[in-house]
């Protein structure tokens, strides 16, 4: 294994101008809509690790039973006659389920590099010092950024075999139709012999899946909330978070969870000079979280140009990590 590198790709997609131009345009839509994305300022990072670490919050729990319970069958999955190859990890986060697979490779005596995306550069900060302290031998590349680019980034610097990994149900924080294409501009950006970890939240009783987005401590609303205040604090706006409430919403038939906010009074807001009128009881479309049945899944990976090659459930079969390879 060599020694570890470190680089992070810094990257202005998440400059205050994009920012502005992304809150103003999303604002102007109907209905009204802002990008999650921006979901993860540094508070925004503290509040989601809340969330996760709630009770109701059952993703993490079950995939994080699949990561620690199924390790060996997941590294199994994805090495191939022990070519080494490049480990790209799609939204990192804090590495919390990856480091199971990361040590067991480590340990297996895997030739791999780690390459966490984020868009985050506060996360990929906590990841370099995490990884210093727990896996010297490690090599990691972090890359700051979207997706894509830095998917492209990371295939321009090396030429090995790509495993990317796209966890925590991230699939989900799409539109239906989008969720294809992104499969398919994914299987763009691989080759042939290039696999796919990928985490579905499965459709469950209705109330498991609401409480873990409405969650009775107010966690979830304020982290909704807290993308105002960032906008309040990064673009000169005049929010008043009090005239604003959380609302969320789930469908089981179409496995649709989707946030909301709700202005609750009409009102004007100023956003860097630039005015955005309220009606009362108009709402501000934040995020989706798609469910999945697993024909959904066949269906998705087929449309995509792969095929499936396992599919690790955790123990109360809420959730898989599907593994796909490039057709």
């Amino acid at each position: 294994m060599k020694a570890q590198t470190e680089t992070t790709m810094q990257k202005d997609q998440d400059s205050p101008e994009n920012f502005q131009s992304d809150v103003l345009n999303g604002l102007r839509h109907f209905p009204k809509k802002l990008f999650s994305k921006y979901f993860y300022d540094e508070k925004g990072d503290k509040l989601f690790q809340q969330i996760m670490n709630m009770p109701e919050y059952y993703l993490t729990g079950c995939e994080l039973d699949i990561f620690k319970n199924k390790t060996q069958e997941l590294a199994e999955s994805i090495i191939a006659n022990d070519e080494p190859f490049d480990l790209i990890e799609l939204g990192a986060g804090d590495a919390t389920k990856s480091s199971y697979l990361l040590k067991y490779l480590v340990g297996r005596g895997a030739d791999f590099t780690y390459m966490p995306i984020d868009i985050s550069g506060n996360i990929l900060s906590v990841l370099q010092h995490k990884f210093k302290a727990e896996l010297p031998t490690l090599e990691v590349v972090t890359l700051q950024g979207d997706y894509f680019d830095m998917l492209e980034k990371a295939t321009s610097i090396s030429e090995k075999r790509k495993v990317v990994l796209f966890l925590g149900g991230n699939i989900g924080n799409m539109e239906l139709d989008e969720s294809v294409h992104f499969c398919r501009e994914l299987r763009r950006k691989l080759h042939s012999g290039d696999s796919l970890i990928i985490g579905f939240d499965l459709k469950k009783n209705p109330h498991v899946i609401l409480n873990a987005y409405n969650d009775a401590a107010g966690i979830t609303a304020r982290f909704n909330l807290n993308l105002l205040d960032r906008i309040n604090r990064q673009l000169n706006a005049d929010f008043d978070l009090k005239k604003f409430q959380h609302y969320q919403t789930y469908d089981p038939i179409s496995g649709a969870c989707r946030s909301f906010l709700i202005s609750l009074e009409e009102q004007q807001v100023t956003i860097s000079n630039n005015r955005v009128k309220f009606e009362e009881n108009e709402v501000i479309a934040m995020e989706i979280s798609q469910k999945f049945s697993e024909t959904d899944i066949q269906s998705l990976a087929a449309k995509s140009g792969f095929y499936i090659i396992n599919e690790i459930k955790d123990s109360k079969n809420w959730f898989i990590d599907s593994v796909w390879q490039v057709i």
